[in-house]
């Protein structure tokens, strides 16, 4: 991510403004740069490929009081309770609440900020990348607490998950093949099964079970390597027939160094995931309490394990609710920080948003642990 201005001449006055000796000229030359670049950083974080922007957002008045209709997200016969999983906190963990199919769901929100300065020589010398890489600082620091707090979220749910008596975590086929289309497509089944309609048979409307898979450096290896070995073995054994992957998926593999999709299931590689990497260390924690109480049939994870993790956005499941300001109507707020004097010689902003996420129904929530990489 690299957030870059336009070198033009209006923009390097703009800059240079900022370092004037006369404070209401500097201080407005900032708050003009905050109120340009607060829509600007409010998309940057919104169109970030990362795990938190698989939410589906909607937007609420910061001054009022947000609820949702939990019997809209619901078939008409569902269960009369149903567990909604959020987190009051940045970063913390997930707890669950069990609620009626038919109440308004109040839920928390929280605010996620960041600041930054620089000398004030570098307005003095226009120089517009200082502020570009500044900006660029502040909505790494808020999609980095996002991340956080939605990888709590999706795994602290996972683990818990427990539909029609069915985990929705599955082991791997073979613990020596690494992540296979076996695989691939048994999790393809699993999301079908957990996604039943209340009478047990087929849902009235098209579920899809998975519409993204999130994977490990490792487990995208395993994919591309279907383009030079067997797609139903890892290697071409004594009795068994060898079958080649389609000639177009090879050539995307072998013309990018990668496939988008696979099944028309968009892939979504994060380097968080793999062996003993941070979460999956996560999703152990997690998988051991759930293992205690309401998950006991999900599949060891032990040491060096990985997890492929697969969701349905065709269901907004995955709820991001984010305030919007009354006044101007924007969701990232960021304003020039007055709190430094002439003697120190820095310019700086603060940004900052109020978000609340949850997840109203997990059966939107799938995965299989790996261990053959």
């Amino acid at each position: 991510m690299n957030i870059t201005l336009k070198r033009t001449d209006e923009q390097v006055e703009l800059v240079k403004a900022m370092a004037s000796r006369d404070r209401n000229v500097a201080y407005e030359a900032q708050a003009a740069l905050a109120e340009f670049m607060g829509p600007v950083l409010a998309e940057v974080i919104n169109q970030a490929p990362t795990l938190s922007n698989l939410f589906s957002s909607f937007q609420f008045n910061a001054d009022s009081n947000p609820s949702l209709p939990l019997d809209l997200y619901y078939d008409i016969n569902a269960d009369d309770y149903i567990k909604v999983y959020s987190t009051t906190v940045p970063g913390g963990l997930p707890t669950n609440q069990v609620l009626p199919t038919a109440s308004e769901l109040k839920f928390t929100t929280y605010r996620l900020d960041s600041a930054v300065s620089f000398d004030r020589r570098y307005a003095l010398q226009s120089r517009l990348d200082v502020v570009g890489k500044s900006m660029t600082r502040v909505a790494q620091e808020v999609l980095l607490k996002q991340e956080s707090t939605s990888a709590n979220l999706i795994l602290g749910s996972l683990a818990d998950a427990v539909t029609n008596g069915k985990s929705h975590v599955k082991a791997q086929a073979s613990s020596t093949l690494g992540f296979t289309l076996a695989d691939f497509n048994a999790l393809i089944t699993l999301a079908k099964r957990i996604n039943t309609a209340w009478t047990g048979g087929t849902p009235d409307g098209a579920i899809k079970g998975i519409t993204d898979l999130i994977v490990s450096p490792e487990t995208m290896e395993d994919l591309r390597a279907l383009s030079y070995n067997p797609v139903n073995t890892a290697q071409a054994s004594a009795g068994t027939t060898s079958i080649a992957a389609p000639e177009a998926y090879r050539d995307r593999v072998f013309s990018s160094g990668g496939t988008p999709e696979l099944y028309g299931i968009g892939l979504m590689e994060i380097n968080e995931l793999g062996p003993n990497r941070k979460f999956c260390n996560l999703f152990e924690a997690f998988r051991t309490s759930a293992a205690a109480g309401p998950n006991p049939d999900i599949p060891a994870f032990a040491t060096g394990t990985d997890l492929v993790i697969g969701i349905d956005r065709s269901r907004e499941s995955l709820i991001r609710a984010v305030a919007t300001d009354s006044e101007t109507g924007a969701e990232f707020s960021l304003i020039a920080d007055d709190q430094y004097s002439n003697r120190q010689q820095k310019l700086g902003w603060f940004g900052s948003l109020e978000e609340g996420r949850m997840v109203v129904d997990n059966r939107v929530l799938t995965g299989v642990t790996v261990a053959g990489h």
